[in-house]
Parts: C-alpha cells; sequence; structure tokens
C-alpha cells in the first residue's frame, strides 16, 4: 500500500459518507450508517495497508496524522448522530473529515519509512492515536457550539450543550491522557517531564480552555452564548497546538520537529 493509491481510497470514503450524510439529512438512518461505516471502513483499509508497507505506524508526518484524523472524524461523527440523532452532524463531520482527505491528495508529505530515536518508543503510537481520537471527538463539540452560536432558540442550543458537554468530557479525558504519555515519553526521550515547548504550551493552553469550559458547565456559570464562544475557542486552541504552531518562528528549534 503506496500514498499514490490514497486518491482511491480517499476518494471513495468521501463518495460513500457524503451519500450517507445525504441519507441522514432526509431522515434515512439505516442506510446513513451503513454507508459512513463503508467510508470508514476504507480509510482504516487504507491505514492498515500503509502501517504493513511502511513497516511502522502511520503517525510521524503531518500528512498520515490528518489521515488518522480524517478516519476519527467520520467515526466521532457515526457515533454523535447514533447516540443523539442530529441529521445534521454527518453532513458536517464529512466536511470536516473530507477536507483533510483532500490536503492528503493534494500534498501526502510524504517521508521516509525509518523513524528517529526519539519516535522508537512504546508511547508513540498511543500518545498520537489517543490525541487524534480526542481531537476527532472535541471537532463534533465545535460543531454543536457553532449551531447553538447559530441559532436563537434557547431550549435547541441547551439541548447541543448538553450533547457537547457528554464529547467534551471523553474528549478532555482521552486529551489529559495524551498530555500525560506525552510527559512520560519525554521523560524518557530527553531527560525532562516537561520543557515548554511551544507545542506543549499549546496543548496546556487547550487543556486548561476545555477544563475551563467543564468547570462553568458544572458551576451553572457562563450564558449560552459564551459556553459556545468557549467551545469554539478551545477548539481553535487545539488547532493552533495541532498545527498551527508549525508557522511560529519559535517551533523551527522545538523537539517536536521530527522530519529534519
Amino acid at each position: 500500500m503506496s500514498w499514490d493509491l490514497f486518491i482511491w481510497f480517499g476518494s471513495v470514503a468521501v463518495l460513500m459518507s457524503a451519500v450517507g450524510s445525504v441519507f441522514s439529512a432526509v431522515g434515512r438512518r439505516t442506510p446513513a450508517v451503513w454507508l459512513i461505516s463503508g467510508g470508514i471502513m476504507i480509510l482504516l483499509t487504507f491505514i492498515i495497508g500503509l502501517w504493513i508497507s511502511l513497516g511502522r505506524p502511520p503517525l510521524r508526518t503531518m500528512g498520515e496524522t490528518r489521515l488518522w484524523y480524517s478516519f476519527f472524524a467520520l467515526v466521532s461523527g457515526l457515533f454523535t448522530y447514533c447516540r443523539w440523532k442530529y441529521r445534521w452532524i454527518l453532513p458536517f463531520s464529512t466536511v470536516l473529515a473530507t477536507v483533510f482527505v483532500v490536503i492528503n491528495i493534494l500534498r501526502p508529505e510524504i517521508h521516509d519509512q525509518t523513524l528517529m530515536p526519539a519516535l522508537q518508543s512504546p508511547w508513540f503510537i498511543p500518545h498520537v492515536t489517543v490525541y487524534m481520537f480526542s481531537y476527532s471527538v472535541l471537532g463534533c463539540a465545535f460543531l454543536l457550539a457553532l449551531a447553538g452560536l447559530l441559532t436563537s432558540d434557547k431550549v435547541r442550543v441547551e439541548t447541543w450543550l448538553d450533547s457537547a458537554d457528554y464529547l467534551v468530557y471523553i474528549g478532555t479525558a482521552f486529551l489529559t491522557f495524551g498530555m500525560l504519555s506525552g510527559a512520560i515519553w519525554a521523560k524518557d526521550a530527553w531527560g525532562h517531564y516537561w520543557s515548554w515547548d511551544p507545542k506543549e504550551t499549546w496543548a496546556l493552553a487547550t487543556w486548561l480552555s476545555y477544563m475551563l469550559y467543564m468547570h462553568k458547565r458544572l458551576t451553572g456559570t457562563g450564558s449560552r452564548r459564551s459556553l459556545c464562544l468557549l467551545l469554539i475557542f478551545s477548539f481553535l486552541c487545539l488547532q493552533m497546538c495541532w498545527w498551527g504552531v508549525n508557522f511560529l518562528p519559535a517551533a523551527q528549534d522545538s523537539i517536536h520537529v521530527y522530519n529534519r
């Protein structure tokens, strides 16, 4: 399996997910679930094939992490749809996955098969996959917050925030595990748990932002609009942590740059 084949796997997965999203939007749940599940399985097949052909987990490059995010975005969207039956969530999660699939088709960022010593750690796979899963779950919470911000129906907003709470709890739990596993990995690789590296700093800022949201929800403080805005802000922090830091001058000397 190679990136040359991704255009076919990615295109079919996106097409099936798009058709499934249309079915979900018109209330045809069964075909929607089957089609989205099919798209998920196609991406999973490519991930497994790429893993075997590379001889390492495809988690090193931005292109490879985008591949996992596309997969998890569909998984999280399908979970949210099955759990709360929001007809519009699958179209949005499909669009989110499609964006990353298209970027990977146009710019896969292929590197060699080897892993530098810092990445040859038992923490490598759980750390990155847990983060990608948490990003996708929190992405669904972001979509709910965005929808809540665009409607004036207070009852509907509160319902969406209740659903977002559930996703934030799950996403933040995995985010916490990702940070802790990353700290243990850093101790093993570089001799210290924390270095205030730009990526680490933004990871902490993201985690604190979601913790603030949970605090406000549990204490009943903050208006619905401010809570939606806080969720959107938190997701923007997450995007900064994931790939935005790569554009910061300080990131050029980051210990999290592995492709040089």
